[in-house]
């Protein structure tokens, strides 16, 4: 039997598989854990939601449920059983989701690398209204066209990212040009974080007005028709973070406020490995569900969702690489200005490196709208009439 232990460091809190330090946990809090099921193959480790039902049941008043799962599941050894985490590629419990339907909508999929809209599947996680996902819509031409945007073109400056403060680039030399001749892919796995449009302060959570550069038309663009055929009217796409994920990468439970406009939903696109996402309420101590994120699926926040507590623990090697699931005669009617990044996308010894990017790696994008529906400035009280009427 295994049972999940919380053991306190000087510095945080750490979890280990132990029962005889559980059971005189246990006893110590008078508290009784619930048994984990037995399963008649392999090793009887907990599976996450059992792992869910541990640290709520027995410390729901200290740091959180959300922070001990994700400790738990981040752990390398031994792995925690995922029997439990939502695949919404085999859905089994239909209690657990609802289908959505698109809106009409002029079709320009292809514009974008996504397969016409009427072939989507598009959910809503039932106790967690306003999560919504759409199980991959693009293309394996789509995904090839947006994992060299953000590697080679996003890096670039004027847009921030989490090594200029290293200064190890200089000033006419792109991240991306120089990892293609760094043997050593030490600089290749330094990127962390782009930030593209408002850029987002670290430090403070806040955007401003003199930290702003342009937004990429193309990415704004695809947001905007998304946004459509999920019911978002005038929805402005103005901040967007990319995140460059290693496969021993985790991102810490947060919310995401820092936007004027936290009532306009938040889009999220993933290329690459598999993330396993928890996505939990208003408070650290709601059980998060967790979700398997593949290649390809996007996450769309909105509603409730759209300030709940939310992370990820764990990145997992992809079942299946299905950006090399590529036709060439795919249509993908870019921007003429992108027409070079097909063709990198078409052409697999122009793609190779970006191939082998992503067989160890994970990138998300996740877009914002930042300001209040009809303003142009952060600190301005000026509308502009033509969109603030309805």
């Amino acid at each position: 039997m295994y049972l999940v232990v919380r053991r306190l460091t000087k510095d945080n809190l750490k979890f280990d598989i132990n029962y005889t330090a559980a059971t005189s946990i246990s006893k110590c809090l008078r508290l009784q854990p619930p048994p984990f099921q037995q399963r008649s193959k392999g090793p009887n480790l907990p599976t996450v939601q059992e792992l869910c039902d541990v640290a709520d049941y027995g410390f729901n008043n200290s740091e959180g449920c959300l922070k001990k799962l994700l400790s738990i599941i981040s752990q390398k050894n031994p792995l925690p059983d995922l029997d439990n985490v939502l695949d919404l590629n085999k859905i089994y419990d239909l209690t657990q989701i609802k289908r959505l339907d698109h809106l009409p909508s002029k079709e320009r999929s292809l514009w974008f690398g996504l397969k016409p809209c009427q072939t989507w599947d598009i959910f809503e996680l039932t106790e967690r209204p306003g999560l919504i996902f759409i199980r991959n819509p693009f293309t394996g031409i789509g995904q090839r066209y947006w994992t060299v945007r953000c590697l080679r073109d996003y890096s670039r400056k004027p847009n921030k990212t989490n090594i200029d403060a290293f200064d190890l680039l200089a000033n006419n030399i792109d991240w991306w040009d120089i990892c293609q001749n760094n043997s050593d892919g030490k600089l290749l796995n330094k990127l962390r974080w782009v930030t593209l449009g408002y850029h987002h302060n670290w430090d403070t959570k806040m955007y401003s007005d003199e930290n702003r550069g342009e937004f990429p038309k193309d990415l704004h663009e695809m947001t905007v028709y998304l946004a459509e055929i999920l019911g978002f009217s005038h929805y402005s796409p103005e901040a967007a973070i990319v995140n460059y994920y290693h496969m021993d990468s985790t991102l810490s439970g947060h919310t995401d406020h820092s936007e004027q406009n936290i009532e306009a939903p938040l889009f999220s696109y993933s290329f690459g490995q598999t993330a396993i996402f928890l996505i939990g309420g208003k408070t650290k101590e709601e059980k998060p569900i967790p979700i398997f994120i593949r290649s390809g699926d996007i996450i769309v926040m909105t509603k409730e969702s759209r300030v709940a507590y939310h992370g990820i623990p764990k990145i997992l090697k992809a079942d299946s690489h299905v950006w090399n699931l590529v036709d060439i005669y795919d249509s993908c009617n870019m921007c003429k200005e992108h027409s070079d990044v097909i063709g990198i996308s078409k052409d697999e010894f122009l793609w190779k490196p970006f191939g082998d990017y992503l067989n160890n790696s994970r990138i998300n994008v996740n877009v914002r709208q930042v300001l209040n529906r009809g303003k142009r400035r952060l600190n301005s009280d000026i509308y502009e009439y033509s969109e603030y009427i309805s």
